[in-house]
């Protein structure tokens, strides 16, 4: 294996949480968002998430003054679950979504193509199977302890039309709030949604993972892509 192949295969150690195969040192505690109270649904039309027709997308970038000699990353899944409810009166529409963290596919060639220019499909197999390895340590997402992401409505305003959203996003024991810009559609019995937006790892209490000095590194900055189908209960 070239020295380029092993610089590039450390930055695919990073998924949401910056997988570095090293234990980091824990970040100090930070307030976490309180829990969202129970869902009142009455006289909403609820919609069950299909996971085989829905996508969740997680861009991650390399940084540093070598960051030619990294690569950027594609983390999908396919395994969505979940509801979400429409209410005549909008604000009271909302959704609550998981995906397994176990399940993410790492560079995925057909993923890493529709993402654009910036992600070749060429990563070798080895690298993404480590990667895959390193990012259920218990040091970043400790799939053991904490199996789901979680992604739940924290407050809805707008119109369907054009909605107003900011979901809670919760990664192992660390909740932030982040407004999503979102498209919703209802055809028939199918509703879908659509948007992208940004997260910061270190808003989650996590340092994203470097090597020499910051020359070659994993950008703080995560792009997040979504498409979910659901269907009327």
């Amino acid at each position: 294996m070239s020295q380029i192949t092993r610089v590039g295969g450390l930055l695919c150690l990073s998924l949401l949480l910056a997988a570095c195969p090293r234990p980091v040192r824990p970040p100090a505690p930070t307030p976490t968002v309180p829990p969202t109270p129970a869902v009142d649904t009455r006289g909403a039309t609820i919609y069950q998430v299909n996971p085989r027709a829905s996508q969740l997308s997680v861009l991650v970038f390399r940084g540093g003054k070598f960051s030619r000699l990294g690569h950027n990353h594609v983390m999908t899944s396919h395994d969505v679950s979940g509801r979400a409810w429409v209410h005549p009166e909008f604000a009271r529409s909302g959704f609550e979504l998981s995906f397994p963290v176990a399940e993410l596919v790492v560079d995925d060639a057909e993923a890493r193509r529709a993402a654009g220019s910036d992600f070749p499909p060429d990563i070798p197999q080895a690298d993404k199977d480590g990667t895959r390895k390193n990012m259920l340590k218990p040091e970043v997402l400790d799939g053991e302890h904490y199996p789901q992401v979680k992604l739940q409505s924290a407050k809805v305003g707008g119109t369907l039309a054009a909605p107003e959203v900011t979901a809670r996003i919760t990664i192992k024991d660390q909740s932030r709030e982040v407004a999503v810009p979102v498209k919703v559609t209802i055809e028939g019995t199918k509703l879908s949604a659509s948007g992208e937006f940004d997260v910061l790892q270190t808003e989650f209490g996590i340092k994203p993972f470097s090597v020499a000095l910051g020359a070659l590194e994993v950008q703080d900055r995560l792009h997040i892509k979504f498409t979910i189908v659901a269907e009327k209960r």
